[in-house]
C-alpha cells in the first residue's frame, strides 16, 4: 500500500505531512536543515520576539538566519501586541520568511508571565486582534500553533480554532496539552479530533508523537492532516524518514546504521561550530551529543552515560569532534565484532 503524503499550504506543496516543531534553543538552522534532509516536510524556526529593540541582539539575529536553507522558510513569532506582531511578521518576511507562524502554544513561565505564548488563549479578543493584524500585514501564509486551552477547566481550543479560521489563518497546529500541563502527563487527542470536525483548514497534531506507529495512530484518531514532532526528534532526526515510510507503505523502516549515525552527528557538529563559532558551538553541541548518546540502542547501562560526562568537560571544537567520532566509530566496531 502506497499513499501520496504530500500536503498543500498556501502556494507551497510540502514534501510530507511530518513537521519539525519550533523549540527554543534547539530548532536552529543546523538542526532544521538536518531534519529536512531526513524528511521533515516543514521545519519551523525557534521563536522570534516581536519586540523591535531586540532585533539587533545576537540571539535574534541567529534565529533569523536562513542562509542556504531550503524553502519554504517558516518563522515563528511571539508577542502580545497586534501592531508589534504585524510589524514583526513584515520584518521577517522582508528577511526571508515565506510562512509566518504565531506562537500561542509556549507554556514557559517567562513567556506566559508577559501574557505571550499560551497565555494569550485566556483573551480571545486579543487573539482575534493579533491574528487579524498579522494576516493583514503580509502576503504569505500565516499559521497558528496553540494548546488545547489554559487549563483543564478552560479547553477553549475549538473556540480559538473558529476565530483563527475566520481571521484567515491557513493552518493550525494543536498540542494535546493545556498550558497548565506544560510537558507533564500524557497528551490527549480528543480535543484535537473535536477541532478537526469544526474547521476546514489543515490541522496538525502535536504532542507525544515518538514513533511511526504513534504518528499514524494519532492521525487516524484525530483526523489531522499532519503531525508535528518535537522532543522525539532530539538525537533522533531519523524519525521523520521512519514516519514518512510507514505512512506511505505501512512497513516499519529499519533504523539507521551506526555508520550513518556517526556520519550525521559529525555533519551536525561541524555545522554547529560554523554557525555559532567554535566556542559557542562546543557548548551548544553538548546537549545534542547527550541526546544522540541517550538514543543508542543498548541493554543495561548505556555506553553513553560516562561519555556524556567526559564530553561535557571538553572546550575545544576539534577535540570534541574527534572524541565523538572515535566514540561512535568504536561502537560500530564493537557491534560488528559482536555480530
Amino acid at each position: 500500500m502506497e499513499t501520496d503524503i504530500k500536503m498543500q499550504l498556501g502556494p507551497y506543496t510540502l514534501s510530507s505531512p511530518v513537521f519539525l516543531a519550533p523549540m527554543a534553543g534547539i530548532t536552529d538552522r543546523p538542526f532544521r536543515q538536518l531534519c529536512r534532509e531526513m524528511g521533515a516536510g516543514l521545519v519551523v524556526s525557534e521563536m522570534v520576539t516581536s519586540e523591535p529593540h531586540l532585533r539587533s541582539s545576537r540571539k535574534t539575529r541567529l534565529r533569523m538566519d536562513h542562509q542556504g536553507e531550503a524553502g519554504p522558510v517558516c518563522v515563528q513569532i511571539a508577542g502580545t501586541e497586534p501592531d508589534k506582531m504585524a510589524n514583526a511578521a513584515q520584518f521577517n518576511v522582508g528577511h526571508g520568511a515565506q510562512i509566518i507562524d504565531i506562537n500561542m502554544g509556549c507554556p514557559a513561565k517567562k513567556v506566559c508571565n508577559v501574557a505571550a505564548g499560551s497565555a494569550l488563549m485566556k483573551d480571545e479578543k486579543r487573539v482575534a486582534a493579533i491574528l487579524q493584524a498579522v494576516v493583514s500585514a503580509v502576503d504569505v501564509p500565516v499559521t497558528l500553533k496553540m494548546r488545547t486551552g489554559w487549563d483543564h477547566e478552560n479547553k477553549n481550543a475549538p473556540s480559538i480554532a473558529h476565530i483563527a479560521e475566520d481571521c484567515g489563518i491557513q493552518m493550525l497546529s494543536l498540542h494535546g496539552r493545556t498550558r497548565a500541563d506544560a510537558y507533564k502527563g500524557e497528551a490527549e487527542y480528543d480535543t484535537i479530533a473535536r477541532v478537526r470536525q469544526q474547521i476546514k483548514i489543515p490541522l496538525v497534531a502535536n504532542g507525544d508523537i515518538n514513533s511511526a506507529q504513534k504518528a499514524k495512530q494519532v492521525m487516524q484518531l484525530t483526523g489531522a492532516d499532519a503531525v508535528m514532532i518535537a522532543r522525539a526528534a532530539q538525537g533522533n532526526p531519523w524519525i521523520f524518514r521512519e514516519i514518512n515510510h510507514y505512512l506511505q507503505t505501512g512497513d516499519v523502516l529499519a533504523g539507521p546504521s551506526q555508520l550513518e549515525v556517526s556520519r550525521l552527528i559529525q555533519q551536525h557538529l561541524t555545522e554547529l561550530y560554523s554557525f555559532y563559532g567554535e566556542q559557542s558551538g562546543v557548548r551548544i553541541a553538548r546537549k545534542h551529543i547527550g541526546w544522540y548518546c541517550k538514543n543508542l540502542p543498548s541493554t543495561g547501562k548505556s555506553p553513553g552515560n560516562d561519555f556524556r560526562k567526559f564530553i561535557n568537560r571538553i572546550e575545544d571544537a576539534q577535540q570534541q569532534l574527534n572524541e565523538v567520532i572515535s566514540f561512535f566509530n568504536q561502537i560500530t566496531i564493537n557491534r560488528s565484532i559482536a555480530a
